[in-house]
């Protein structure tokens, strides 16, 4: 083995032991154990409400420890098989083991952080939301930058995704968008993406050819699933109707089928229009306005119980990352001090490793 090989090996095996003591890997196999001795017994599934969720937690649980089970076969897998190459001198065997190993070493720290992402609803689906700040057309035209670049990152990881509401800009650009990712894990891989996003550069919209600075405000909820109920008082809400502005063919802009909902109590207001049927909008602006005030009740519970202590997280709706395309090319993250010249690459979506830092610092 190669030097590189010994060095990946060592990432592996390094990422094994450090998702086993985040997930406490012996103390939840012991846990699988007795869920598994619950479901064994002959009147298991009498009380089938039960039953269920006996099951979903041992899914979950057995889900936490995957990677490492993977990990280790993988990694077995390819040692012994790279020892026996050795020994018959296979040359062009030995080469692509090692790119196998190398290609888990990389595996291995992706599921490193994926396995950092087990709170309640890390696994879930999630509506992201970009809000144009001041400045007109400059500021527009930067949200609807940032929607490609989620766009890009969702494409990329095989992430399933739909534009539930748009406001366009008055000349370019949107005033505001709404994206519904959908994908294993993707509220937990986004949620740190909330807060204010700040773009410097010389502006394509102003004759004179000046520098902009142009700011843009990006929110992440999970989609609820049917085990989290959220109360809200109809007496509470204002629906509106009106005629969606986006995509969809004559009909959706002949017709009242957009729906947007306005919660009166917190001022929170939520939008679709990427359905023709009304009653689905409705349902899907619904979904997210729960998803919202969930996140906010969470929030509140959490700033409460962080009350009186000098706080260094990144508040909501603080400027989390830069993006400087002149008079040079920088992306960095205020809160990490994850940087890269790449601009053009993160615009496309290479946004990994800000996500995969931040996740890692706040957990």
């Amino acid at each position: 083995m190669t030097p590189q090989d010994h060095k990946n090996v060592e990432i592996v095996r390094n990422s094994i032991k450090l998702i086993k003591d985040f997930v406490k890997f012996d103390e939840t196999n012991a846990k699988i154990s007795e869920l598994e001795k619950q479901s064994e017994v002959s009147n298991f599934w009498d009380d089938t409400e039960s039953a269920v969720k006996i099951m979903k937690e041992k899914d979950r649980l057995q889900e936490l420890i995957s990677p490492v089970k993977y990990l280790e076969s993988k990694l077995s897998e390819l040692m012994d098989l790279t020892e026996l190459a050795e020994s018959e001198n296979d040359e062009e065997m030995i080469s692509e083991l090692s790119q196998n190993l190398e290609k888990l070493a990389n595996e291995s720290t992706t599921l490193q952080i994926e396995s950092i992402l087990s709170s309640p609803h890390d696994s879930a689906n999630c509506f992201l939301e970009i809000n144009a700040g001041a400045g007109g057309t400059e500021a527009q035209d930067w949200a609807e930058m940032l929607a490609r670049m989620y766009s890009r990152w969702a494409e990329k990881k095989g992430y399933k995704l739909e534009i539930t509401d748009k406001n366009d800009g008055d000349e370019a650009g949107v005033k505001s968008i709404t994206l519904h990712i959908k994908g294993q894990k993707a509220y937990g891989w986004l949620k740190k993406e909330s807060g204010v996003h700040r773009l410097v550069r010389i502006s394509p919209f102003d004759s004179n050819a000046r520098r902009h600075t142009s700011f843009a405000s990006v929110s992440v909820t999970p989609e609820l699933d049917n085990s989290i109920e959220i109360e809200i008082n109809d007496s509470d809400l204002r629906i509106d109707v009106y005629r969606s502005s986006g995509a969809g063919g004559q009909h959706v802009n002949k017709t009242e089928s957009a729906v947007r909902i306005t919660h009166i109590p917190t001022g929170i207001v939520t939008a679709s229009q990427i359905d023709r049927s009304q009653h689905r909008n409705r349902e899907i602006a619904m979904n997210m306005l729960k998803s919202k005030l969930y996140a906010l009740k969470l929030k509140e519970q959490e700033e409460a119980a962080t009350a009186g202590q000098n706080k260094t997280d990144i508040a909501w709706g603080n400027q989390i990352r830069s993006y400087v395309l002149q008079p040079y090319q920088m992306v960095k993250d205020l809160r990490t001090g994850v940087e890269t010249s790449n601009a053009q690459g993160v615009l496309d979506g290479d946004i990994n490793k800000f996500l995969e830092a931040a996740i890692a610092m706040v957990n």
